[in-house]
């Protein structure tokens, strides 16, 4: 392990939570916490970055009557997220842990007062020993101005607490030169920002509730962060232990450096 890592952010997508039936995964949680609690054990700081309330709403409600997509959308992720929290907060309290919901609005990221009161929360909360996990608040986030995905949200609370490490779970095993499924396909497993990369990736169309961030752009994302000087993982959250590999520099995922 690399003794330096003291802080890090894992974000954790709705592919990764759910099922082919978009159902949410108990033992994929379970398993999550399981590893934030190992890490903590090693003093190590741990931000949890998780999208999934609005299956977790869908699961709720089924079908609504609001056609407006911005209106669906704020609906079942209001509903789902204290669904969502309520799963989580159960397995922390399990494994002997606190954890805190913190959603926030790409506004809280400003510069000034803003940005400061961000830095307090998550500074406090990890002093406490508290798990702060992050979330869009998507009921009251505006269209103009949301992030672009839970991706770039976790890019932006790397840096806000000064991250030693950003870990990207997918359903993927990280980036290949084609489609992850072609035998011809390789994965690649070290990055630098300025490599073109991106010429592997194709667009993906994703459904209602689904999430809204394809590999595309957690490439963007991931090189973005690296440029930062926080070396940043795509790897498949549905692997077992995949976080304390990664923080233990196994060959895991893909590595994207400065």
């Amino acid at each position: 392990m690399d003794d330096d890592i003291k802080k890090i952010v894992v974000k954790v997508g709705t592919n990764v939570l759910t099922n082919k039936d978009n159902r949410i995964l108990g033992p994929v949680l379970r398993e999550l916490v399981r590893q934030i609690s190992v890490l903590n054990e090693r003093n190590i700081d741990v931000v949890l970055v998780s999208s999934g309330s609005a299956i977790a709403g869908k699961e709720v409600l089924g079908e609504i009557k609001a056609t407006d997509k911005t209106t669906r959308r704020q609906i079942y992720s209001s509903v789902g997220q204290p669904r969502l929290m309520r799963h989580y907060y159960s397995i922390f309290h399990d494994y002997g842990m606190r954890c805190a919901q913190v959603l926030a609005t790409k506004r809280d990221f400003d510069a000034g007062k803003h940005r400061k009161n961000m830095i307090n929360c998550y500074q406090g909360l990890l002093a406490e020993g508290v798990t702060p996990i992050a979330n869009e608040d998507d009921a009251v986030s505006l269209s103009m101005s949301m992030f672009s995905d839970n991706d770039e949200l976790a890019s932006l609370v790397a840096e806000l607490i000064d991250a030693d490490r950003l870990i990207i779970l997918s359903d993927t095993d990280g980036l290949y030169t084609g489609h992850p499924d072609d035998e011809d396909s390789e994965k690649i497993t070290e990055v630098t920002v300025d490599q073109n990369v991106e010429k592997y990736v194709k667009a993906s169309s994703k459904k209602e509730g689904e999430g809204r961030g394809g590999m595309a752009s957690k490439l963007k994302i991931a090189k973005g962060t690296a440029k930062k000087d926080i070396p940043t993982y795509i790897a498949n959250g549905k692997r077992e232990n995949v976080i304390v590999d990664i923080v233990d520099d196994k060959e895991i995922g893909t590595k994207f450096i400065h």
